[in-house]
């Protein structure tokens, strides 16, 4: 199994029914891992085990939903990589998505399925408007008690709806995801366009969220990217960096007859 599917697996037999019963430090207790939230210098969270038991002490951050992916994170470590200690730098998903560090990446994977597992998560994600905003998703995330971030990146893991999600800051892309079912060959410019509603949200010119169809071309490279529309939306992320969503609203993008029957399967109207 994956590390996705081995915490799947582990909320299908704690029974849980409802984002409000994930309670992640009671999951962490039985399996063995006792929870502390001190102090500490140069990481969000540390990981020491002996035998069936560990601590795991995380960094108090005031944020709620850092926190837990910071618990979720280091029972991955436990589940997966027993007999291991680990000074954990990140207490975000999208730190990650940049590195090569597979251990870490295999925790992040665990974290987000068990703080997020695809049999909650995707109707929730699913029970908004038609076109998806950063607002519905934001309310997802509170009742998931995750980040605003870790919550876009899982809603393209779980192939809710044909989306790509990108971060970008005034240099380039930071990292990239997107839903299973968009054709990979879309490749999204390395730096922001000039007439992309992200690229005003970094040089200071929108301070809000904006939203709005944007020719396909101010995202991707590809030969007939003009062709196309999609729906961008983007908003603030962290200092300096915007958080963009673009939802593929036509169906041509998938170009043959099998990707846009795979389209409406996956994505009914």
């Amino acid at each position: 199994m994956t590390p996705g599917q081995r915490a799947e697996v582990l909320i299908s037999e704690f029974g849980i029914s409802s984002p409000s019963e994930l309670d992640v430090e009671a999951i962490a207790c039985d399996a063995g891992m006792d929870v502390r939230y001190e102090a500490l210098d140069g990481c969000e969270a540390t990981l020491v085990g002996v035998k069936n038991q560990a601590i795991a002490t995380i960094r108090p951050s005031g944020n709620r939903g850092r926190e837990r992916f910071s618990v979720a994170h280091e029972l991955g470590h436990w589940n997966l990589h027993r007999g291991k200690s680990f000074r954990c730098r990140v207490d975000d998903l999208t730190e990650n998505l940049a590195s090569d560090t597979t251990l870490e990446k295999e925790a992040d994977s665990y974290a987000a399925h068990l703080l997020m597992p695809r049999i909650l998560f995707d109707p929730a994600i699913r029970s908004g408007a038609k076109l998806p905003t950063f607002k519905h998703i934001e309310e997802v995330a509170q009742a998931f008690e995750v980040s605003m971030s870790a919550a876009v990146i899982r809603m393209a893991e779980v192939d809710s709806l044909p989306v790509i999600i990108a971060c970008y800051n005034a240099r380039g892309i930071r990292w990239r995801a997107a839903a299973p079912h968009v054709p990979r060959r879309w490749r999204l410019h390395q730096t922001l366009d000039s007439d992309s509603f992200a690229y005003d949200v970094v040089n200071g010119d929108k301070v809000q969220q904006c939203a709005g169809k944007q020719s396909a071309d101010a995202w991707f490279s590809n030969e007939g990217a003009d062709e196309y529309e999609v729906y961008e939306h983007a908003m603030p992320g962290r200092a300096g960096e915007v958080l963009v969503m673009l939802y593929l609203t036509d169906t041509e993008m998938f170009e043959n007859s099998f990707e846009t029957n795979r389209f409406e399967r996956r994505y009914p109207r």
